[in-house]
């Protein structure tokens, strides 16, 4: 158990943003196996997405993609590695700095 009385203002913001960064990876990742579970299930069964959802049409199903790159400075800032940098990535490599620093 950690213990929050010995450490500063600082050092409990930085710990609260890696937790908030943690619960949304997380909860990510159990969706996204929860979907697959689902669809492996369905498919054992013969089903399709639609019949699943009564009728509805289903559209794509998005994979979630795992973060590949966080801020240093502030965790809450991430980026998966694909599309357009983020401007914080792009300020970090202008500066001289390399990108695999940020790698996850």
């Amino acid at each position: 158990m950690i213990d929050l009385s010995n450490m500063s203002t600082s050092e409990l913001r930085d710990l609260q943003a890696k937790v908030t960064v943690a619960i949304k990876d997380r909860g990510q990742a159990e969706a996204s196996a929860a979907r697959e579970q689902i669809l492996a299930i369905a498919k054992n069964v013969g089903l399709s997405v639609g019949d699943l959802m009564g009728g509805i049409k289903a559209g794509k199903i998005k994979a979630v993609v795992p973060v590949r790159f966080r801020n240093k400075d502030d965790a809450s800032k991430t980026w998966t590695g694909r599309g357009r940098q983020p401007t914080w990535i792009k300020e970090w490599v202008e500066s001289g700095k390399s990108l695999d620093d940020l790698r996850v």
